[in-house]
């Protein structure tokens, strides 16, 4: 099962980050200013990530491919690290889908910046 790691960067703001079993990262919060905020954003991801019509899936610049997750009100709520091909982007949804609802919180705010 994969896991929410919680960091604080040096200007103080708090960032997710939904990590697969093997380390990966497979999606990536916004900055928060307040720790509360990134919690709820935590708990959207988990709300959201099991519906299918919530992801959005793009396509760079540079031709990579990556996705959103979107909460119910349409704010993105966490985006994927960028993909070689499509496959590779439904499988980071396939993850994220597998692995958010249930996935616990490692806080590591209050030990180390990123």
């Amino acid at each position: 099962m994969g896991k929410f790691v919680i960091t604080k960067k040096p200007n103080g703001n708090f960032f997710f980050k939904l990590k697969a079993d093997n380390g990966q990262t497979i999606l990536a919060s916004e900055g928060y200013s307040v720790r509360i905020n990134c919690d709820n954003g935590i708990a959207s991801v988990k709300a959201n990530s099991i519906h299918k019509e919530r992801y959005d899936k793009l396509t760079a610049q540079n031709g990579q491919f990556y996705f959103n997750l979107k909460g119910s009100n349409g704010k993105v709520i966490g985006t994927s690290e960028m993909y070689e091909t499509e496959a590779a982007r439904d499988n980071g949804i396939a993850s994220v889908r597998a692995n958010a609802p249930e996935a616990p919180v490692d806080d590591q705010s209050r030990y180390w910046v990123e």
